[in-house]
């Protein structure tokens, strides 16, 4: 990657993607992650955008992209990128277009339309070697409708609707593993608060043709209960306690990018939201707190 690159990474201002105006949540990291890749990605592109969370970037009939934007239901983005890519090739084949009009297709989703409602029309694109980048910002939870409990939801996190003593009782989705289970291209996890990372696997992501993954944890402060201003050190903690490992899928084989040496305990990441504060108060719950560390534990075992 370019040093150019690099510095227009460090330096993206925050209106860069999006004006004053936009109708989105203080210290979003959804959109933080999307300001960082819609600046490497570019004006060439055509986003796919399955009902959700970034459906308020757009308000008829304006969007805050230079590009051009396709808005779908929840469950029906990657058909309605089948649509787009196969209505440019045409206009290719044909020479109505010529090649530098040609777009890049990126289908733009949250975790409910990921990890649920759209599972399996993804899975079809991957299958047919759809050439689309899917962008996946994941917040854990349904979060432009309350925050209840998705797919991506973690284990022992409240949201609305799971507001026991325990939280949810689930365990969260491996969706990088569905993923490579369809042997695409190229997948990758990133965070916006590890952009260098992030703006790697871009690039990469970039020079490829077929079904390319990338999944961006989206630390929510109004899903998650946190103060804005803590967007950036959460996402961090996340990668430092190894809660949300930095991986890429090539080749048929995984690499993580960043493994934690030390690892933080996991508790420094929960106890930093009021998703998890039952875990702390009124008392300490020893047992689930022992559970999600011995999970996080055995997952890098097998990688260290």
């Amino acid at each position: 990657m370019s040093e150019h690159v690099i510095q227009r990474m460090k330096d993206l201002p925050s209106t860069h993607l999006l004006g004053s105006g936009t109708p989105m949540c203080a210290g979003c990291g959804g959109l933080g992650a999307l300001h960082e890749i819609y600046d490497l990605l570019g004006t060439r592109t055509v986003f796919v955008n399955a009902a959700g969370c970034m459906t308020l970037l757009s308000v008829y009939p304006f969007t805050p992209f230079r590009g051009s934007w396709l808005y779908t239901a929840m469950a029906s983005a990657p058909a309605g990128a089948q649509g787009v890519r196969d209505a440019l090739d045409i206009l290719l084949e044909h020479k109505r277009i010529p090649p530098e009009d040609d777009l890049s297709t990126v289908v733009l989703t949250g975790d409910g339309a990921a990890y649920g409602m759209g599972l399996s029309a993804t899975s079809g694109a991957i299958e047919r070697g759809l050439d689309f980048l899917y962008l996946c910002y994941d917040n854990e939870g349904y979060g432009n409708t309350g925050q209840q409990f998705s797919g991506a939801t973690p284990h022992a996190a409240r949201t609305s609707t799971s507001a026991g003593a325990r939280g949810y009782s689930g365990e969260k989705k491996d969706l990088f593993s569905i993923w490579t289970a369809h042997r695409p291209v190229y997948a990758a996890t990133v965070i916006g608060a590890e952009p260098l990372d992030l703006a790697k696997k871009i690039e990469k992501a970039k020079r490829l043709t077929g079904p390319r993954l990338v999944l961006a944890l989206a630390p929510c402060p109004t899903g998650w209960d946190f103060d804005p201003q803590q967007t950036v050190e959460i996402g961090r903690l996340a990668v430092r306690t190894g809660i949300w490992p930095l991986k890429e899928y090539l080749d048929g084989k995984v690499v993580h990018t960043r493994v934690p040496h030390p690892r933080q305990p996991v508790e420094d990441y929960l106890k930093t939201q009021g998703r998890f504060r039952h875990l702390f108060e009124p008392a300490r719950n020893e047992a689930l707190l022992g559970e999600i560390q011995a999970r996080v534990d055995a997952y890098w075992a097998n990688v260290e």
